[in-house]
């Protein structure tokens, strides 16, 4: 990882956000760019973000619907990872002006209780390991102008990672199939989509199962107390100062955001 933090595709995505203008594709000057030098880049820019002060407090997954696979031209799930400084809390309001230019998809979001790490982690041990569900939004910011990307370019991009709000609903897993899971996503009072948890990988936790699986082959696993953002139920939506985002989940209760 070392040798890639003076790499000029790493100062190139901290520069986008630190000066919030979009950039060009990485790939358009490495073509052959592989997904396992993206996720070196990654790891660079997470850590050049902790060397400021930043905490990672979980993961995220992306991609992970087939709605969200033909809308970004993709055909794989990925990953990125949170920090502290992306949560966003119950009833604030989220700074449009902090981004480059936002979009904001309903989630179900994990709460580990227990680490998860192997390469056989399944859906069940997921669940087992799990302490709380919330229903969530996801704040995407790519730093590629037009969300205009490779898979390879948003691996490196860090998933798009940008904000995250959860619910202040937490459920107990025991007793609800995320599955059948509804959500309701709504923009400014009007209708965006409907969805249920089986839209990701046929089960949020299954994604998440996924996601450990994942970070196995590259030595590693996820920690209690970490929040795992399982991937969108529906296509993302732009967002500007003004707008009101509201995410209805059945059980898991209502996220309501207000953009300024």
């Amino acid at each position: 990882m070392s040798d890639m933090h003076n790499h000029p595709h790493v100062e190139k995505l901290l520069a986008a956000v630190r000066l919030r203008t979009a950039t060009t594709p990485l790939t358009d000057t490495e073509p052959d760019l592989d997904l396992a030098t993206a996720l070196l880049i990654q790891d660079a820019v997470v850590a050049a973000r902790v060397a400021e002060g930043a905490t990672v407090v979980g993961a995220k997954l992306g991609l992970t619907s087939v709605a969200k696979q033909r809308q970004m031209n993709v055909d794989r799930p990925l990953y990125g990872w949170l920090t502290d400084d992306m949560q966003i809390d119950v009833g604030q309001a989220l700074d449009c002006s902090k981004f480059i230019q936002p979009r904001c998809e309903p989630e179900i979001a994990f709460l580990l209780g227990r680490d998860l790490e192997g390469s056989a982690v399944t859906a069940a041990h997921v669940l087992a390991a799990t302490d709380a569900v919330f229903g969530a939004v996801d704040v995407l910011d790519s730093r590629f102008a037009g969300y205009a990307f490779t898979l390879a370019d948003v691996a490196a991009d860090n998933a798009s990672s940008a904000g995250f709000i959860l619910g202040g609903t937490a459920v107990s897993p025991e007793g609800i199939d995320l599955r059948l899971t509804g959500c309701v996503f709504e923009k400014n009072g009007e209708l965006v989509a409907t969805a249920a948890g089986a839209a990701v990988l046929g089960h949020p936790a299954a994604s998440v199962a996924w996601l450990v699986r994942e970070l196995a082959t590259r030595g590693r696993g996820l920690k209690a107390g970490q929040i795992v953002m399982s991937g969108a139920l529906t296509e993302a939506i732009s967002v500007a100062p003004g707008d009101t985002i509201v995410a209805r989940f059945d059980r898991l209760g209502t996220v309501e955001i207000a953009c300024r």
